[in-house]
């Protein structure tokens, strides 16, 4: 274990659990965020019922990619083995997210998917913004569901029947935006749907805004 890349992601997905908060997307000690640690099979997580204004670098847990504690003074959170299951399946994958914010979960009680009709959405999303299955919390059924309904998807979030919203990101600050964007995509086409069914947007047009987003929009590295 590099104990100065475990400090570093112990502070990385800590600071980043005030974005959940900020952004409206918890209540009480309900979410979480994780980070999976850089070249180690580790991952840093939220303990377990802890408060958000109680969480620091120390708080966070280290746990392998089976879910079990390595490091720390505290319990899992509950979603460890969820967490844990798509590390473990989805190689690419270096941040999780779990919210249970309100105008997405809506969607995921209705087991209803978000159409693509914004180009927001085409942009971070790639189209719709699937729903995964019901399952329980307690084993990696959650995850199984995750990464059933994500692999070979361009969406970076799924909508866990009846549960809530998880979001998964090459790092732990993409899987916050993604579930930022989410929740405020899943809100607009609500309310555009108080007025009349959205207006859908070509496949192909979709396409074209999610590469642009993806590969062109923003800063780029020098070469």
């Amino acid at each position: 274990m590099t104990a100065t890349d475990v400090r570093d992601m112990r502070r990385t997905v800590s600071d980043l659990h005030a974005e959940l908060v900020r952004n409206n997307l918890v209540a009480w000690t309900a979410g979480n965020v994780s980070g999976r640690v850089p070249g180690e099979d580790l991952f840093v997580i939220k303990p377990s019922g802890v408060g958000y204004d109680e969480l620091t670098p120390e708080t966070m847990v280290v746990c392998d990619l089976d879910g079990n504690l390595v490091e720390g003074a505290h319990s899992p959170s509950s979603d460890t083995a969820a967490h844990a299951y798509v590390y473990r399946n989805m190689p690419e994958v270096g941040g999780v997210v779990h919210t249970h914010s309100t105008y997405a979960t809506a969607w995921a009680a209705r087991g209803e998917a978000v159409p693509c009709v914004l180009t927001a959405m085409a942009d971070e999303f790639g189209g719709e913004i699937p729903v995964g299955p019901f399952a329980l919390i307690g084993d990696d059924s959650i995850g199984q569901g995750i990464v059933e309904t994500l692999k070979g998807h361009r969406s970076p979030a799924v909508l866990m029947r009846s549960h809530g919203v998880f979001t998964i990101g090459k790092d732990p600050k993409a899987a916050v935006k993604a579930a930022v964007m989410c929740e405020d995509v899943a809100r607009t086409v609500h309310v555009a749907r108080q007025l009349g069914e959205p207006l859908t947007i070509a496949r192909a047009d979709i396409d074209r805004l999610h590469d642009r987003y993806q590969n062109v929009y923003g800063q780029r590295s020098p070469r």
